[in-house]
Parts: C-alpha cells; structure tokens; sequence
C-alpha cells in the first residue's frame, strides 16, 4: 500500500449474519464499489448487535484508514443499535433529526404508515453528522467524520454506496491481468514469489481452479500503474511458458490469456 492510497475499512455489523442465519452480500458489493473507485478496501469486521463492540471497531478502523463503511443495525428496532454505538465512539448526542424526521414523515404520508416511537428511531441521528439519502425506502444513513453508516438490507446499502460516490476522494484505479497455467500452484510457487519481489508494487495472486479435467491455475496480478502491469505481466507469462516446456504441459489454445 503507497503513502498516498485512499484506503478504506468495512464493518458489517447485525447478529443474524455471525449466526448464518443472514447471508452477507454487502461485503462483495463494497468491494466492487471500491475497486471502481480506485478505494482500496483493506480490512473488513464483521460484529455483533453490541455497543461496545462496535465502538471499538468504528474506532480502531476510523484511525486506520481514509473511509470507513458500515452496514446494518439503523432499523427501527430495540436491537438497531448502530446509531447509539457510532454516537458514542464520537462522543456527541443523538437527538431526532429534523431533516431525517421530514424525509420518513413525508413517505409515510404517502405509504399510509403511523408515525410511532419505533419508527422515529431511524430519524436519530448523531449531532454534526450528515445524512446519507435512501432513495429505496427514505430512512437515511449518515456520515460523520470518516465514517459512512448505512442499512443492512442490499438493495438500500447499494443506493446509499451510490450516493455517496460522489462524495468520495478516488485513487488510481487498479487494473487486472489473469493468466493461465496448466501445472498446480506449487509447481509455480517460487518462480512466482521471485517475480513478486522483483515487482513490489505489482499484487500477484494464484489461484487453483478445482474441478476441472485438468490441472489449472490463475495467476492474477493486479496494480494501478498500467505500465508496471504489463511488463510484470509479461514476465509472468514467459516464466509460465518456462515451466510448461519444463513439465511438458500446454494449455489448449482456448484457455490461453
């Protein structure tokens, strides 16, 4: 990681996915959101519905690096808890939100929806932060500092990640070359390990591919500096080309990238 990347951190936050019972999907969406961004999403928590927990989190993360992401735990019920912890870890109130308060009353109006004390617990908001729009359902997320917190639920996560974007400092963003080789990875591990250090600054991964008629490995090497990508690229290729003249093994010319 450079001195000068935009990095970020992501704290999936709810009981029901440590318990399995709620399979998480946010955590693919985030990185995505991030690759595209040139963010480097760096460490993701995944904690329970527990204030402590999550104030320790939030802050340990919120130190580390350039964006921090939350998801779950900003419903309506007695264990929505998120907005209580990430108050807490700031050190400010959490009074109801005019704005928030208008933008849930204003689609209740519409939808017929009794305004009660559960449901105004989602216009709680932490003093000095500023709200995430939802366009799905109208219960805002927020930001305060560094620290982006949004709804558990995908489809209103994935709204609120897209109002935000604009928002958001980007880097470089990181480009990606696959190739493929017809040996396992430990016949390449340290011709590849050697290719590594010669390109520090190019991220190289191996890959077995299971269940396939064939031995297959993926060799992804990945980097922001388009040039650097592709010299170490084609180091790699001709190393892979090395070994499968050494082993006697060729891909079909179908498999080749």
């Amino acid at each position: 990681m450079s001195a000068d990347s935009i990095t970020a951190g992501l704290l999936v936050i709810g009981d029901e996915i440590l318990s399995g019972r709620t399979k998480d999907v946010n955590i693919g969406a985030t990185a995505e959101f991030c690759t595209d961004l040139g963010i480097e999403l760096t460490e993701v928590r995944v904690v329970s519905d527990d204030t402590d927990a999550i104030v320790e989190a939030v802050n340990a993360l919120r130190r580390r690096y350039t964006y921090v992401f939350t998801t779950g735990g900003i419903g309506p019920t007695h264990d929505d808890i998120t907005a209580d912890a990430i108050a807490k870890a700031f050190g400010v109130a959490l009074p109801i939100n005019p704005e928030a308060r208008a933008m849930l009353e204003a689609r209740w109006k519409q939808t017929g929806t009794e305004v009660n004390e559960a449901r105004l617990r989602m216009a709680r908001i932490p003093e000095g932060a500023t709200l995430i729009v939802n366009s799905v359902s109208a219960a805002p997320g927020f930001r305060i500092g560094n620290v982006h917190v949004m709804a558990g639920v995908p489809v209103i996560m994935k709204a609120m990640l897209e109002a935000i974007a604009p928002t958001l400092e980007g880097g470089r963003k990181v480009q990606s070359v696959t190739i493929k080789a017809a040996v396992g990875e430990g016949t390449l591990g340290s011709p590849l390990a050697a290719l590594q250090d010669r390109f520090p600054d190019v991220k190289m991964g191996s890959y077995p591919q299971m269940g396939k008629d064939r031995v297959m490995t993926e060799l992804v090497l990945r980097s922001a500096d388009l040039d650097r990508l592709n010299l170490a690229a084609g180091e790699v290729r001709q190393m892979v080309t090395q070994v499968h003249l050494r082993e006697g093994v060729a891909l079909p010319d179908d498999e080749v990238y």
